[in-house]
């Protein structure tokens, strides 16, 4: 988008002036396209691009639109096709995890991935979650923008991922996907069927402790990464956890292989402060190093994933990157 229409998109979006009915209209559905657009793309960075372009886009089109279908519809076809297009680079968005086995050998060399392949980016909530009027409705913004959930729909061909979302996390009826894809509801109910093969989106597995449990399983998080305590660890991390360090493609599975790897790693990073923020619906820390000369420096971003039994597994997003995303 060259940088004067960015300007007009700004000045519609923002004061209302310009297409007063388009601006009023259509940035009801601004939060809800985003979360849409980041579940195609897995970029928090890349869905606010694509977005962008998709309302002036809208704003242009927006004399010529009809009332056929709802304004609602009319943005989600517009952006399913900014979405397609900006997936046509074949380029998908994997978590560790995705790439290969776990590391066993801690003596192994941490394996670097190239800076040109991209990595699953998380989303704040802020970003997302709507006004908590309605309880229901931000518990299944939570569990649906989970990143394990995020990194399987990566796997998908973009017209499955499409479909997905739109029937089993957007709740679209079959003739409203068929609709704005262009394709036959029997279509719609094949592809639904094969992606659901590869991406189910039971929940059953991912039952959350009860706050008072949650709120203790937290604070000795922090406590054993501040204190460089790993005995705290211990009583934490449940027996199959998993440890990812994006962009770092080695990852680690199970309590005690974690447990030896971090020992090493906390005496090489050295004392840490934690500020506790959250991703994709789920708790999540900004890690500070502290230096020698007292100064805190971004090191990485953690998102946990919990369960009943306790933490089952961290992506440490390494390095400063993400900070400015998450207003740090």
């Amino acid at each position: 988008m060259e940088e004067q229409d960015r300007r007009i998109m700004h000045t519609v979006t923002e004061t209302g002036t310009g297409n007063e009915d388009f601006g009023r209209l259509s940035e009801p559905f601004r939060r809800e396209l985003l979360a849409y657009c980041y579940r195609m793309l897995g970029s928090v960075e890349e869905a606010e691009e694509v977005l962008q372009d998709v309302f002036l886009d809208a704003w242009r089109a927006y004399d010529g639109f009809e009332g056929r279908s709802s304004l609602r519809t009319w943005l989600y076809r517009i952006a399913t096709r900014a979405c397609f297009k900006a997936l046509e680079k074949g380029r998908r968005r994997p978590l560790p995890a995705d790439l290969g086995a776990a590391e066993t050998n801690l003596d192994a060399e941490l394996v670097q991935r190239s800076p040109e392949i991209p990595w699953l980016q998380p989303i704040p909530d802020f970003l997302f979650t709507a006004a908590p009027t309605d309880p229901a409705t931000v518990v299944v913004q939570r569990q649906t923008m989970r990143l394990a959930l995020m990194g399987a729909l990566q796997q998908l061909p973009p017209r499955q991922r499409a479909v997905l979302i739109l029937r089993d996390v957007l709740q679209w009826r079959t003739s409203e996907v068929a609709e704005l894809l262009e394709m036959t509801t029997a279509a719609v109910n094949s592809t639904l069927q094969r992606a659901r093969a590869q991406v189910p989106l039971s929940q059953d597995n991912l039952t959350e402790p009860a706050e008072p449990r949650q709120r203790a399983l937290l604070d000795r998080y922090v406590t054993a990464f501040e204190t460089a305590d790993i005995d705290q660890l211990v009583a934490i991390l449940t027996e199959d956890a998993r440890w990812e360090m994006p962009p770092i493609a080695t990852w680690f599975e199970g309590r005690d292989t974690i447990l030896a790897f971090l020992a090493r790693q906390m005496r090489a990073i050295g004392p840490t402060d934690l500020l506790p923020t959250s991703a994709n619906g789920q708790p999540a820390f900004a890690v500070y190093a502290r230096g020698h000369d007292g100064a805190r420096r971004p090191h990485a971003v953690h998102v946990l994933t919990l369960t009943a039994d306790g933490v089952s597994g961290v992506v440490a997003f390494h390095g400063s990157g993400l900070f400015p995303l998450f207003g740090l």
